[in-house]
């Protein structure tokens, strides 16, 4: 026998399948043939090979598959020289969902380059202050002092780590996880120039930095290890922990709430996000948008789905 049942129980099911949609199919096949034979044998209790299965897409140029017999193939020493193996891996990862075909494109390129050079640039101009402070132990920020921008970037960085978790262990969203990554970088951008600079809170600036690099090294892992190393750490990123998000920060303190008129948009009002019922229905009918298409009309219904709309139902 090839292995034992020790060996057998150990390794079944396996986790996780990723294979070329163009030989996935094959692949299963064989593999539960052998996973059910070794079955047969009371080797394992496992009946399928694997718990997940993920069939990724192909990588196709001009409307085709890459394939070195059409010619149409694309050398990576080229885009290496140029651009660095994490602006290739970026792009890959970044341009379409894992399981989609994807058409390989030279501007991809590019965007996955200029985002790249963007984080760079946010941390070589804030590599001073970020350096003025021992980077171990550093004691969490705390909402309650930060201003109203401040709490727009401390709720972006927990709603990007969120989203980054959950597309990575969950959903193989790697797309969608580097999107969110670029959100929060640009929301970084937004609070240092929407900031007096006497204002700026440094440690969130650190804190919400320092995260970004974590999210961003199993995406771009020479720059992220580059970038750690800048910031004055002593230890590798990949050992670093994975960063956890608050459930208590991605609360909104205020929500937008769209007013419609027999269905059609006719107003949009800021409320606080724990706002009673009764008092965002007497909001909506202060509103003077709302007020002149209403006034000499019955107000038959008010339909309310709170945090997001309401419907004033007239006649």
């Amino acid at each position: 026998m090839p292995f034992d049942k020790a060996r057998a129980e150990k390794w079944f099911p396996v986790d996780q399948y990723i294979g070329g949609v163009e030989h996935a199919i094959l692949h299963l096949l064989y593999a539960r043939f052998f996973t059910k034979v070794i079955a047969d044998l009371g080797m394992t209790e496992a009946v399928e090979p694997f718990t997940n299965w993920l069939a990724q897409g192909m990588v196709l140029k001009n409307g085709a598959k890459m394939s070195k017999s059409k010619g149409n193939v694309v050398d990576p020493g080229d885009i290496l020289e140029k651009y660095g193996a994490d602006t290739a891996r970026l792009f890959i990862l970044f341009a379409s969902p894992p399981e989609k075909d994807l058409e390989w494109s030279v501007a991809g390129v590019e965007g996955a380059a200029r985002f790249l050079n963007r984080v760079w640039r946010l941390i070589n101009d804030n590599i001073s202050e970020l350096r003025q402070s021992e980077p171990e132990n550093k004691e969490k920020v705390k909402v309650a002092p930060l201003s109203k921008e401040g709490k727009a970037l401390y709720r972006q960085l927990h709603l990007t780590i969120k989203r980054v978790t959950e597309d990575i262990s969950e959903r193989l969203n790697l797309n969608t996880a580097i999107s969110a990554i670029m959100e929060l970088t640009n929301e970084i951008y937004h609070y240092q120039n929407n900031v007096d600079e006497n204002e700026v809170n440094l440690k969130l600036i650190d804190e919400t930095i320092r995260n970004l690099i974590l999210l961003l090294a199993p995406f771009a892992p020479h720059m992220a290890e580059e970038l750690w190393s800048l910031l004055g750490n002593n230890n590798y990123v990949y050992r670093e922990k994975w960063p956890e998000y608050d459930e208590k920060a991605l609360k909104k303190d205020t929500v937008t709430i769209v007013v419609q008129i027999n269905g059609r948009v006719r107003d949009k009002i800021q409320v606080d996000a724990e706002i009673a019922e009764e008092e965002l229905r007497e909001k909506v009918l202060k509103s003077p948008k709302v007020k002149n298409y209403t006034e000499e009309q019955d107000i038959k219904k008010i339909i309310v789905i709170p945090g997001k709309l309401v419907n004033l139902v007239v006649n």
